[in-house]
C-alpha cells in the first residue's frame, strides 16, 4: 500500500469527492422528505410506501439507467451514493419528529407559535440525535454506492482501480485499495462522531467509568 500509494491516491481522492457530493445531496433530500413525512400524516401515507419501494430496488440495477441519463463517469457514482444513503436519513428524521414531546408542542401552540416555530424550537432539536445516528450509517453505505458505480461505469475512482487490479491479477494492489477504503470509512465515521458530540452533547447521558 505504501509503495503504490502515489498511484492510488488520485483515485481515492476522486472517490472521496464523489461520495461527499452524493452524501451531501442525500442529507438535503433526506431532511426534506423526513420533515415532510414526520410532520404530515398525508405525506406519510402518500410518500413513505414509495420511498420504501425505491429503497428496496438493488442499486446495482439502477447504475445502467444512470449511465444512460448522465453518461459514464462521475455523475452515476454521485447519484448512486445519493440514492443508496438517503433512506436512513429520511427514516430517522421522520422518527425524531414523530417522537417529539406533544406537551412542548401544546405549550408553543398556546403561545400562538407557527408550525415553523414549533419545528425550529422542538422538532429540529429533537431530531438532531436521530439525524447524526443516520448520517454515521449513511456515510458508510454512500461509499459502497460510489465504489460500486465506479467498478461498473467509470474510468476513475478507487473502485475502478480495484477493477483494473483484479483484472490484471494484481492482488497486492487490490488489497491495498481495500485497505484505503476501510481506513477512509473509519475516518469519516469518527468525524461524524466528533460532530455529533459537539452538536448533540446535550442529548447524551454522562457515562460513568468504572
Amino acid at each position: 500500500m505504501i509503495e503504490r500509494f502515489p498511484a492510488l491516491w488520485p483515485n481515492l481522492w476522486q472517490t472521496i469527492v464523489t461520495t461527499t457530493i452524493g452524501f451531501a445531496l442525500s442529507i438535503i433530500i433526506g431532511i426534506f422528505f423526513g420533515a415532510l413525512i414526520g410532520m404530515s400524516r398525508l405525506a406519510y401515507d402518500a410518500l413513505y410506501p414509495i420511498l420504501v419501494g425505491i429503497s428496496s430496488i438493488p442499486k446495482v440495477a439502477l447504475i445502467p439507467i444512470f449511465v444512460v441519463w448522465l453518461g459514464a463517469g462521475t455523475g452515476p457514482a454521485i447519484l448512486t451514493a445519493c440514492v443508496i444513503s438517503f433512506f436512513p436519513i429520511v427514516v430517522n428524521v421522520a422518527t425524531g419528529l414523530a417522537t417529539a414531546e406533544p406537551e412542548l408542542e401544546d405549550i408553543l401552540q398556546a403561545l400562538n407559535a407557527s408550525k415553523l416555530d414549533i419545528f425550529w424550537n422542538v422538532g429540529l432539536p429533537r431530531t438532531m440525535p436521530y439525524l447524526f445516528a443516520a448520517m454515521k450509517v449513511a456515510i458508510s453505505i454512500a461509499f459502497i454506492g460510489s465504489i460500486t458505480s465506479e467498478t461498473i461505469a467509470s474510468n476513475r475512482g478507487i473502485g475502478n482501480a480495484m477493477l483494473i487490479a483484479t483484472t490484471n491479477f494484481d492482488m497486492p494492489l487490490a488489497f491495498a485499495a481495500l485497505m484505503l477504503i476501510s481506513i477512509t470509512g473509519v475516518v469519516f465515521y469518527f468525524l461524524f462522531v466528533l460532530l455529533e458530540n459537539r452538536m448533540t452533547g446535550w442529548a447524551q447521558r454522562n457515562k460513568k467509568t468504572r
